[in-house]
């Protein structure tokens, strides 16, 4: 039998691109957007100013945040054959796989290959309003039209809610946005170049992008978080509750990361805007207390083992304060995450090979 590849489960340790949209070094917490730390654009930037860099190559001027903000806005509004595939919807299907649907209807032969900024900023402006819309079908009241008025992140959360954001909500909110655009070549930006290395369309890659999103593995840690902190209930109850889970095998949710060994940036980012929104919020309290007896039992129970809060923990705790349930979560993020597929996308596009990976074959052969 002739000789077969290497093999890396889960492609551990293997490049598949070069990439100037991100660094992700794990090992010494760092997190960088096109030359900038992803912490700083969280704390002194808005998601479109952050989408600019990521998207164009530089943070933009006055017009060109303006010419983007108001090209954002005019691409909100859902075409009508959407809104009535989204109704169609049974009300048990979970938000994921609506959006998956609602931006899979977006396609025509419009989006073709090689895709174009003007594509992605399209499905990123509408994304926000498939999301909404179908929130306010399955509470039972008419959705909601965009106000070209507000800005991205305030415009989602007026779409969703149905009253103007407080200007705090508003920017905690538009910190764990701009923390999550892009994070390197996690599964579902990997899923996304694959897509998008066959010559496929923009509507197709982030299509799959959403399907690999929807995995708990990958999008599903805030709202698991949020339920842990509920089951704890109390500052007195956390440490018996959090052993008792420790002891029995079990895995406290927002510590730990697959790829961050030390602190995860975005979670130190997200802790400071959190705390400045939340002030003396009950729930607020408890979760960073939950935090931190969790790192003290986690060095406890399993030492050196660098188990650190990663940006799920406070990602529930900012989403919580803002007023989102915990179905909004995965969605949210994706929200978010389209910047960075996107950016991916048009990068794979400007130097395309199709990505095509080998097995190995362990069945028997033919006598």
């Amino acid at each position: 039998m002739g000789s077969q590849p290497m093999l890396a489960v889960g492609l551990d340790g293997i490049a598949v691109a070069e990439t100037d949209l991100s660094l992700v070094d794990g090992l010494n917490g760092l997190l960088v957007y096109r030359g900038y730390w992803a912490r700083d654009l969280a704390i002194r930037h808005t998601f479109e100013e952050v989408a600019h860099l990521l998207w164009y190559g530089h943070l933009p001027t006055e017009q060109e945040l303006a010419a983007l903000t108001d090209k954002m806005k005019a691409k909100r509004t859902l075409p009508d054959y959407v809104k009535a595939v989204i109704r169609a919807i049974p009300a048990d299907v979970d938000m994921m796989s609506v959006l998956r649907t609602g931006v899979s209807a977006l396609g025509n032969s419009t989006h073709r290959w090689p895709p174009t900024i003007d594509e992605v900023i399209s499905v990123a402006a509408k994304m926000p309003t498939i999301v909404a819309f179908r929130h306010a079908c399955v509470q039972g009241r008419e959705p909601l039209e965009p106000d070209a008025g507000l800005g991205h992140t305030a415009n989602y959360l007026y779409m969703l809610k149905g009253t103007k954001p407080s200007h705090a909500h508003v920017r905690a909110l538009d910190a764990y946005l701009i923390l999550t655009q892009e994070h390197g070549m996690n599964a579902s930006t990997f899923t996304a170049r694959v897509v998008s290395s066959t010559q496929s369309d923009l509507i197709s890659a982030i299509a799959g992008a959403i399907g690999s999103l929807k995995g708990p593995l990958h999008g599903g840690a805030p709202s698991e978080v949020t339920e842990m902190i509920e089951a704890i209930g109390s500052k007195e109850n956390a440490e018996p509750w959090l052993r008792d889970k420790l002891e029995n095998g079990g895995r406290l949710m927002g510590f730990g990361h697959r790829v961050y060994k030390t602190v995860d940036p975005r979670a130190t980012a997200l802790r400071v805007v959190a705390s400045e929104l939340s002030g003396d919020d009950p729930w607020f309290d408890l979760a960073t207390h939950v935090e931190q007896v969790g790192l003290k039992l986690l060095e406890e129970y399993k030492p050196g083992r660098k188990l650190n809060t990663n940006v799920e923990f406070f990602a529930a705790a900012v989403m919580r304060a803002v007023g989102l349930d915990d179905d909004l979560f995965t969605p949210t993020f994706a929200v978010s995450r389209v910047v960075g597929w996107g950016a991916h996308v048009l990068e794979q596009a400007a130097n395309n090979r199709i990505i095509r990976p080998q097995s190995i074959y362990t069945g028997s052969m033919p006598e």
